[in-house]
């Protein structure tokens, strides 16, 4: 059975009344993510520490340091950190 638009209204008026009444309990902070929703906000993380890691690259080599230093702080050779960063 097809919903007039009143009772749209309605129903659209009390989902936005229990969302703006809504009080979080400790249990909503503990409850576990979907394992998809887990793989998707890894992969978001995952592209925040990238660009965040480019970043700081960036600033060092700024400061001067060498691509060795760079390397070593982030465990990998002078060379490879220049290849991957070098152009960010």
């Amino acid at each position: 059975m097809r919903r007039s638009l009143t009772d749209l209204i309605a129903n659209a008026d009390s989902l936005a009344d229990a969302f703006e009444n809504y009080d979080p309990t400790s249990a909503d902070f503990d409850a576990p993510l979907p394992p998809l929703m887990a793989v998707k906000l890894a992969a978001f993380r995952l592209g925040q520490a990238e660009k965040e890691l480019a970043g700081a690259i960036h600033a060092a080599r700024e400061a001067h340091l060498s691509w060795r230093e760079v390397g070593e702080a982030i465990g990998t050779s002078g060379e490879a950190a220049r290849q991957r960063y070098a152009n960010h």
